[in-house]
């Protein structure tokens, strides 16, 4: 990806809260590689969102307007309700940013309609993104 004008402070380095906001994005990309998209996955599975409850960042080397960088994005850890996201921005130097993010499965609360409730990771999920090969895809 191409770092934006709109990501950066006014000396063009990334503005670090920026990175969420690019983790969210590739959170999302990763999903994708299940064969659904998010509205997809949210439709057939019948939750609401994937709420981040803890997150991890690390700084390495600044990030500039106009610079061209790789962001990696696997699951690097299968909990019960929730699940480890491990996020790389690589640079031709190296590694940028590395972020660990934690996230849940959740369904609207059958008691209370303004709350989540976590509920268990679909096996098909964790299989279909826990394979290298890319070739294990959900179905609408």
């Amino acid at each position: 990806m191409r770092i934006e004008w709109g990501q950066c402070d006014p000396a063009g380095i990334v503005f670090n809260p920026q990175y969420l906001m690019i983790f969210n994005v590739t959170t999302g990309h990763l999903m994708m590689r299940t064969g659904l998209t998010l509205s997809e996955l949210f439709a057939k599975y019948k939750i609401v969102g994937l709420p981040m409850v803890d997150v991890n960042i690390k700084f390495f080397l600044p990030c500039w307007f106009d610079e061209e960088v790789v962001v990696e994005s696997t699951v690097s850890h299968w909990g019960r309700t929730s699940f480890t996201i491990h996020h790389r921005v690589l640079k031709k130097e190296g590694v940028a940013v590395e972020c660990h993010e934690k996230r849940v499965w959740a369904i609207v609360h059958p008691d209370d309609p303004l709350k989540m409730k976590s509920v268990p990771v679909p096996e098909e999920l964790v299989a279909s993104l826990s394979d290298p090969t890319g070739k294990t895809r959900l179905h609408r």
